[in-house]
């Protein structure tokens, strides 16, 4: 894939990484904390987290877990509800009127499969979810992976590749089981 990033670790680049590592695990831990009716507490910390405020009529409930923040980029009408995680080191980006449901998780990075080549790179993949999509409860959606418009994930459905669209996609593996 084109778009496959490598780094390697121990380089300036993954010290910047993990410098924002840190600073995100900062602030999403502040964000973890506050009052639930807190609007313009949570806001602010968005703001921080992303780079950016958070689109018009787009509700991301906390719990929220990022690894970096400024890598994840959310349209209008996106729904993310309690206890999603975004490790967004490649990129994700989620458009308009995407749905996601608690315990979600979205994995941009990884590990060469190679065992010498495990513990000196990074590796990683964009994740595009295009409009329309549902994404149900306690799916993983891995690295380099985009689904289509009007695509269904099914609870627990593990993600490993593209995804067509106004398709559904169930398993711990997941599968495209039909097209509409």
């Amino acid at each position: 894939m084109s778009s496959e990033r490598l780094m390697r670790i121990h380089s300036p680049e993954f010290q910047a990484m993990a410098d924002r590592v840190l600073r995100a695990t900062e602030l999403t831990s502040r964000l973890n904390v506050l009052p639930f009716e807190d609007e313009a507490g949570k806001a602010a910390l968005f703001a921080q987290i992303l780079g950016r405020p958070l689109p018009p009529r787009t509700t991301v409930h906390p719990p929220f877990f990022t690894d970096h923040g400024l890598h994840l980029d959310l349209a209008e009408r996106v729904f993310i509800n309690q206890n999603c995680t975004f490790l967004d080191y490649a990129g994700i980006r989620l458009d308009e009127r995407v749905m996601v449901g608690p315990k979600a998780t979205f994995i941009t990075s990884g590990h060469p499969v190679d065992p010498e080549e495990r513990r000196h790179y990074l590796t990683g993949g964009p994740i595009h979810v295009q409009e329309n999509v549902w994404i149900g409860a306690g799916a993983t959606i891995l690295p380099g992976v985009t689904i289509g418009r009007d695509a269904v994930i099914a609870a627990g459905a593990v993600v490993a590749e593209d995804v067509p669209a106004a398709s559904l996609v169930t398993g711990p593996k997941a599968t495209v089981s039909r097209r509409w």
